[in-house]
This record gives structure tokens, C-alpha cells and sequence, in this order.
């Protein structure tokens, strides 16, 4: 049953990478890597690793994508054009991936026929994720955590330009442009 439900799960994830791809709205796109995030959780709840799933809840699905919705909102990202196709990608791309997905069948059915899986062990805990983070990868935590401070402070500084008005339709850009003897005249 553990087996069937993390083949499900691992569909979902592919399926969410898939589609994030092929979206031409960056939203969508967000959301895609949302439910491949979700799917990951679920396989590491599988796995035994309850506390890594959750800290993928929390930290990728939300904090992370909550960054990423926020900077698309920002920059006003609109859907993308479709680039123009390549002959040669799409008279290779099926019999490539038709090679690749024979491939990986055959290495997986080799490794799960041969060898049992043990889903559902649990091997570590929060007590030595913490030690590890905060003992053995402790300048590497705090320069991911200096990295996150960074992008924060752009995203800010981004969104804190000052809004420029916009011409209407068929007034010069000069208009808008406040005349110091004007704004003088109307006082």
C-alpha cells in the first residue's frame, strides 16, 4: 500500500513539474510548484521523515512561494509568448524521451524488484536535524539565512519605487511634468 501511494504521489509531483513548464502565467506556474511541493511533503511523510515534511510545508510551500507570488505581483509579470518551435526539438524530443522513460524502467524494476524498500522507517528526528543545522552547518545556515535577508531588501526596495503617472492616451509624457510656473499661478 505504502508502495502504490508513493508511485501515486510521485506522479503528482512529475505531473506538477510538467505542468509548471508548459503554464504561460507565472501564477500558474507558482502554483504548479505548490502541489509539486505538497507531493514531496507527502512522499517524505512516507518515507518516515515527518519533521522534514513538515519544514516543507512550512518553509518551501509557504514561505518560499509566498516570496515568489509576492515578486510576481511586483514586477506585474503578464503571460509569456510562445517562443517559436524548433523542427529539430520536435522531430527528436519524442524517440529522446521514449529512450529516457525505457531507461529509467529498466534501472527502477532492477532496484525495487531486487531490493526491498523500507518506507515508513523513521532514521532521524528533530533533535538531530538540529544539531546538525545549528552545530555542523552552521556558516552555511547563516549565509542561506544572510541570502534570504538579501532578497527580502529587494523585494522591498522593488516594491517601494515611487509610481510614476502614466500619460493618457494622446497627451505628451511632457504633460505630466509639473511646471514650477504653473503650480505657482495656481497658488
Amino acid at each position: 500500500m505504502q508502495l502504490a501511494l508513493f508511485l501515486v504521489f510521485a506522479l503528482v509531483a512529475v505531473a506538477g513539474g510538467v505542468n509548471l513548464l508548459l503554464q504561460r502565467h507565472p501564477i500558474y506556474s507558482a502554483l504548479s510548484l505548490v502541489t509539486v511541493m505538497g507531493a514531496l511533503a507527502v512522499e517524505y511523510l512516507l518515507l518516515g521523515a515527518e519533521f522534514i515534511a513538515f519544514i516543507q510545508i512550512i518553509v518551501y510551500a509557504g514561505a518560499i512561494m509566498v516570496l515568489f507570488v509576492f515578486v510576481i505581483m511586483v514586477l506585474n509579470a503578464g503571460e509569456v509568448a510562445a517562443p517559436p518551435k524548433s523542427r529539430v526539438a520536435a522531430f527528436l524530443g519524442l524517440p529522446l524521451l521514449t529512450a529516457l522513460a525505457l531507461l529509467l524502467l529498466t534501472q527502477f524494476t532492477g532496484s525495487i524488484g531486487g531490493a526491498g524498500l523500507a518506507l515508513g522507517d523513521p532514521r532521524v528526528g528533530p533533535a538531530e536535524v538540529g544539531d546538525a543545522l545549528f552545530h555542523r552547518y552552521l556558516l552555511p545556515f547563516e549565509v542561506t539565512s544572510v541570502l534570504f535577508l538579501v532578497g527580502i531588501l529587494g523585494a522591498v526596495v522593488l516594491a517601494a519605487r515611487p509610481h510614476r503617472p502614466r500619460p493618457a492616451a494622446g497627451q505628451a509624457p511632457e504633460a505630466l511634468a509639473e511646471n514650477p510656473a504653473a503650480a505657482a499661478a495656481r497658488r
